[in-house]
């Protein structure tokens, strides 16, 4: 009986590179979060340097329950969570290759990150109705991040789809910024049209 362990192609260095810039882009404005947190743990009357308006305010969202979903500032997750795609996007560039079931597991978890965003996004537009600034930041990283993770994985079979749809993925996979970009103006558009009256402020 082989106890070979199965691997897979690499993704394609756009791969890689998309997962290190967003990777990179998330982690800061993880970061920023952080920092902005300890700051007002230190001074919960602080004025903190994302707070524009009374809707468009980091500290009015991390001071919400929905900001520490597990028991601690969300943030934190992203630390961890974004700094991943950067050291295998990079490994990726090096010519590592990696098993078919360490794709599956990072597919799974790009793709629970990216529930985890959206459900964020529908909290501070719908619920909470406060915008953070560096929040929309590391949305906006996980956007392209999951397409092109889940659309490559779909496409090389590492993620079980129809058959008949195969061929619908390969072609998406090499289209990924048209899923991203539809993604993106989708929230933009929510945005816009849910904080419609309140624009306004932002030119008095």
């Amino acid at each position: 009986m082989s106890n070979a362990i199965e691997t897979v192609e690499s993704p394609s260095r756009g791969v890689a590179i998309t997962m290190i810039w967003t990777g990179i882009l998330g982690w800061v404005a993880s970061f920023a979060l952080v920092l902005e947190r300890i700051h007002v743990a230190a001074d919960p009357n602080a004025t903190l340097s994302c707070d524009i308006n009374p809707f468009i305010s980091c500290k009015s969202v991390m001071l919400t329950s929905q900001a520490k979903l597990f028991g601690f500032p969300n943030p934190i997750i992203g630390l961890a969570a974004f700094f991943a795609p950067v050291v295998i996007g990079v490994a990726i560039l090096a010519g590592a290759r990696f098993a078919a079931w360490f794709w599956r597991v990072f597919t799974v978890g790009i793709s629970l990150g990216f529930l985890f965003v959206l459900w964020l996004f529908t909290q501070s537009t719908f619920v909470i109705h406060v915008l953070c600034p560096y929040c929309m930041v590391a949305w906006a990283a996980m956007v392209p991040l999951f397409w092109r993770v889940f659309l490559w994985a779909a496409a090389e079979g590492i993620i079980s789809v129809p058959v008949k749809s195969v061929g619908f993925f390969v072609r998406s996979a090499d289209n990924a910024w048209i899923y991203t970009l539809v993604t993106e103006f989708l929230v933009v558009l929510t945005i816009i049209l849910s904080f419609w009256s309140l624009w306004p402020i932002l030119f008095r």
